[in-house]
C-alpha cells in the first residue's frame, strides 16, 4: 500500500472538523452517566493502550494503519447512527462513551504510525496544519450552529448529529481514497 497525500490531507481536515463539531455534544450525551463510569472507562483505556503498545512491532505498518484507521472511523459512524436512532437513553450514553474510549485506545498508535507512514517533515507539517484548520473550523461551525439553531441543548445536539453523519461519510470516503495498493 501507498499513501496518497492530497486525499489524506482532506481526510485529516474533515476528521478534525468532526472532532471540532462534536466536542461539546459529548457533555450533553454523557449526562446520564455516573462519575464511576468515567473511572472504569479510564482504566479500560489505559489497559487497552498498554496492550496495543505491546504489539507495535506488528502494527506499525501502512496496511495495519489503514485497517485500524478504517475500523476507528466505522466505529465513529456507528456511534453517530446509534445516537440518531436512540438518543438520550442511559444505554446510548454508555455505548457512546465506550465507543469513544475504544477509539481513543488507538489514538497513540495512529499518531505514531502516521509519523512513520507520512515520513517527510514537510508533509507532516501539512498534515498538522490541515488538522488544526479542520478543528478550528469545526469549533467555529459548532458555535455558530448552536447559536443559530437555538432551542434546548438536547435538540441542538441531536440535530448536529445529522451533520456529523454526513461528515463521517466524507471522512470514510477520503480515508479509503488516501491509500492505494502497490501494483
Amino acid at each position: 500500500m501507498r499513501l496518497r497525500l492530497r486525499p489524506y490531507l482532506y481526510y485529516k481536515f474533515f476528521n478534525s472538523l468532526f472532532t471540532g463539531l462534536s466536542v461539546g455534544s459529548i457533555f450533553v450525551i454523557y449526562t446520564p452517566l455516573e462519575p464511576s463510569i468515567y473511572s472504569l472507562g479510564g482504566i479500560a483505556l489505559a489497559v487497552g493502550m498498554l496492550i496495543i503498545a505491546k504489539f507495535y512491532d506488528l502494527l506499525l505498518n501502512i496496511r495495519r494503519y489503514f485497517q485500524i484507521g478504517l475500523f476507528v472511523e466505522v466505529v465513529m459512524l456507528s456511534l453517530v447512527v446509534l445516537f440518531l436512532l436512540r438518543p438520550y437513553t442511559y444505554m446510548t450514553a454508555l455505548l457512546v462513551y465506550a465507543g469513544y474510549q475504544l477509539t481513543f485506545m488507538f489514538g497513540a498508535y495512529l499518531v505514531r504510525a502516521e509519523t512513520l507512514i507520512v515520513r517527510k517533515a514537510l508533509f507532516l507539517s501539512k498534515v498538522d496544519i490541515f488538522k488544526q484548520v479542520g478543528y478550528l473550523a469545526g469549533m467555529v461551525a459548532s458555535f455558530l450552529f448552536y447559536k443559530i439553531i437555538g432551542g434546548d441543548k438536547q435538540h441542538q445536539v441531536y440535530d448536529l448529529h445529522f451533520i456529523l453523519f454526513f461528515v463521517e461519510i466524507i471522512i470514510i470516503t477520503l480515508f479509503i481514497k488516501s491509500f492505494e495498493r502497490k501494483r
